[in-house]
């Protein structure tokens, strides 16, 4: 996935408003995500970051349903993660980055996980940020999601993902070049 040009990473007032309309009643329906939280806070801050916007738009068309999950006192930021209940749609069938997906001679996916966060602007979830994802509700039980892998373990040749089985949740390891229609990638954002 190439990264969009800088002068599109800007939604008309239409796009925008359609934006804030899903936010808020996601904010307002999973207040178990956020508790104390207040949504036009919220807003008032995703008005003072439009490009911020852009990618939670980007996050949201790619089936991630984007949902804040915490705040930073110290920067005053939002934090977002993916909440759909498994990983996105329009970010399954890739492999970890670049290089696996190069790398393959056969049969190689369209995207990588990398490039496509990349893209949208957003980060994969590390494993500690996945366990406090599943701390908000049962995700990924029948797909799995990539996370940031530490550089020792890429070096190696080996990239992590997780999933929810048997009520509990797995941090597992894959050679970087797989791919699987069931996997692909959850992102977090800070607005």
């Amino acid at each position: 996935m190439k990264a969009a040009n800088s002068t599109k990473k800007k939604l008309s007032s239409d796009q925008r408003e359609a934006l804030l309309r899903v936010l808020k009643i996601r904010f307002e329906k999973n207040m178990q995500r956020h508790k104390g939280l207040d949504w036009a806070k919220v807003q008032a801050r995703l008005d003072d970051n439009t490009e911020k916007c852009w990618s939670l738009n980007e996050m949201e068309a790619s089936g991630g349903e984007p949902d804040v999950v915490g705040y930073d006192k110290k920067t005053g930021e939002y934090i977002f993660y993916d909440c759909s209940a498994e990983t996105p749609k329009g970010r399954r069938n890739t492999c970890y980055d670049y290089e696996a997906q190069q790398a393959r001679k056969e049969h190689r996916p369209e995207h990588n996980a990398i490039d496509m966060a990349n893209a949208i602007g957003i980060e994969l979830l590390t494993a500690a940020q996945y366990q406090e994802l599943q701390q908000l509700g049962e995700y990924d039980l029948k797909t799995s999601s990539w996370l940031k892998t530490p550089a020792e373990i890429r070096e190696l040749g080996g990239a992590l993902f997780g999933d929810r089985r048997y009520d509990t949740v797995f941090t597992y390891h894959n050679g970087v070049q797989s791919y699987y229609a069931a996997r692909g990638f959850r992102g977090w954002l800070r607005v």
